[in-house]
């Protein structure tokens, strides 16, 4: 089974809101789970997807701020999760290109089995609870893999592909320096107040380091994966990182 963290209000289609972070930047509410949108005029790029069945979501969501699901330049996916991946093959329906890292896009095009985390004893339980009714993503094939330093085209100098294996070989941020926003997928999370490295991750050590180089950006906000972003969002990383083992 591949791996989430649940977090988010529960909701349904009419409970759904797309909430402005920034200029350009919305959250979008997709019950259990999350995803973003940065706008630009009339265009628009979806990153992540939340589970199965969430399109209906997604597509109420640009709706509330003007835009239609043909608005959309791509979706990117920062791993192949299912509560991030899950709706990739209906949103890519409506015409988006699916973007993702290079060594997830065989998982997400359904063409290799994704690892299972290296679980604790803790996130066993906690997964468990978390992920419980989760169904598997619909492959989709992935138009576009992205490897670390590539550039995408959006905000004003571009959106840079920051490759952060740990919690999924193939996992990405993306990180928009010259509005100094940052997508983090699942590399960290924000957790009863706090930012933390992420939880559920193949290899904790090198997700650590993945975290450090998160940490090293000149960020205003910050859009987890999981958790409610942070506009100071520099120094807590950097604060977490230092007392990272």
């Amino acid at each position: 089974m591949r791996a989430a963290l649940g977090g988010g209000v529960k909701g349904g289609l009419w409970g759904m809101r797309a909430i402005e972070l920034a200029p350009n930047v919305y959250r979008l509410d997709l019950g259990r789970y999350q995803a973003y949108v940065w706008r630009e005029g009339e265009r628009a790029t979806l990153i992540d997807t939340g589970e199965p069945g969430s399109g209906p979501l997604i597509e109420a969501a640009l709706g509330e701020i003007g835009l239609t699901r043909a608005a959309l330049d791509r979706v990117v996916l920062t791993h192949f999760h299912d509560d991030h991946a899950g709706s990739a093959a209906e949103v890519a329906s409506w015409g988006a290109p699916v973007v993702a890292g290079a060594a997830d896009a065989p998982v997400i095009a359904g063409a290799a089995e994704g690892p299972e985390p290296n679980f604790t004893e803790f996130e066993r339980e906690l997964h468990a609870q978390v992920a419980a009714g989760l169904e598997p993503a619909p492959p989709v094939a992935v138009d576009v893999a992205v490897r670390d330093g590539d550039v995408l085209a959006f905000g004003a100098e571009g959106a840079r592909v920051v490759a952060t294996p740990g919690h999924t070989d193939g996992s990405v941020a993306l990180y928009l320096p010259a509005e100094e926003v940052l997508f983090t997928g699942d590399i960290a999370a924000h957790f009863n107040g706090d930012v933390i490295l992420g939880v559920f991750n193949l290899d904790a050590g090198v997700a650590a380091e993945s975290f450090r180089r998160l940490a090293a950006l000149d960020t205003r906000l910050a859009c987890f994966g999981h958790g409610d972003p942070v506009t100071d969002a520099g120094g807590r990383l950097r604060a977490t990182a230092d007392g990272l083992a």
